[in-house]
């Protein structure tokens, strides 16, 4: 009886002793399984989020405040300011908007006068618009005039030669009342331009007039042809009798033909240094 009742208590025991030592192991490998993927998915972030936490603060101390003008100032006098930050502290300075003027569409005109009469004219026509209010639509009146030199009677004078006679320049803004003041003006024939229009000319036209009445050198204006015969008046050919053979006004001087010995000799003279005969 104490036999057979062994095997079988053993048998009891070791299947209630069974269960209760693998209990153990499977709660360890329960824990295990469940605190590593706990550690690992919360400091990847927590990582991560110091990183993007980081990279802000690090951009906002490069943003720092500009600096004042008084340090700037002084960086430029050590030295330190590049020209290129010079020229972006300078302030952008406004333009100037002139105001407009009536002159502003104002246009130039010629206008034909009698030879001879373009002073006249020009005065005229001045005190007339002066004297019926015009001068807010005629605004300025040219005679193209050169100072040349003029030799005359062994003598040199200084004379005003008009470039384009018979005619004169007149600014103006053009309508009917001003264009009749101009045209009954005394001495004035016509305007200039295409049938019974005038036609403008432009500024760069006036402006290459003016520019050639402005010349300071004056020309020398004689009253000799070349192959005329003239007498000499200075110099060691006295009371020759000679033959023009070639004039240069820019220099006030000519070439003639001295006979000497039966033969024509060039001399370059002055054009005060002859006279016509």
């Amino acid at each position: 009886m104490d036999d057979t009742n062994k095997p079988a208590e053993e048998v009891k025991r070791d299947s209630t002793e069974t269960p209760v030592a693998e209990t153990p192991v499977v709660e360890e490998k329960v824990e295990e399984a469940t605190e590593e993927p706990k550690t690992e998915e919360v400091a990847a972030p927590e990582e991560k989020t110091e990183e993007a936490v980081e990279e802000p603060v690090e951009e906002v101390k490069e943003i720092e405040a500009p600096e004042k003008v008084e340090e700037i100032e002084a960086k430029e006098e050590e030295g330190e300011v590049a020209p290129a930050q010079e020229v972006v502290l300078q302030e952008a300075q406004p333009e100037e908007v002139k105001p407009h003027s009536p002159s502003d569409d104002a246009k130039w005109y010629i206008v034909h006068t009698y030879s001879g009469h373009e002073n006249k004219v020009a005065k005229s026509l001045k005190q007339r618009l002066e004297s019926m209010g015009f001068e807010d639509r005629i605004f300025d009146i040219i005679v193209p005039t050169r100072e040349t030199f003029k030799v005359s009677g062994g003598k040199k004078e200084t004379v005003k030669e008009k470039i384009f006679p018979g005619y004169v320049l007149v600014k103006m803004i053009l309508d009917d009342e001003s264009w009749l003041l101009v045209r009954t003006t005394q001495g004035v024939t016509a305007f200039i331009g295409a049938g019974n229009k005038p036609t403008p000319i432009s500024d760069k036209e006036v402006a290459a007039i003016q520019k050639f009445m402005a010349t300071e050198e004056p020309l020398y204006k004689a009253s000799f042809v070349v192959g005329e015969a003239v007498k000499i008046t200075d110099g060691p050919f006295t009371d020759f009798l000679v033959t023009i053979d070639n004039i240069d006004e820019s220099k006030g001087k000519l070439k003639v033909l001295v006979s000497i010995f039966g033969r024509e000799t060039p001399v370059e003279l002055d054009f005060l240094q002859v006279s016509k005969l």
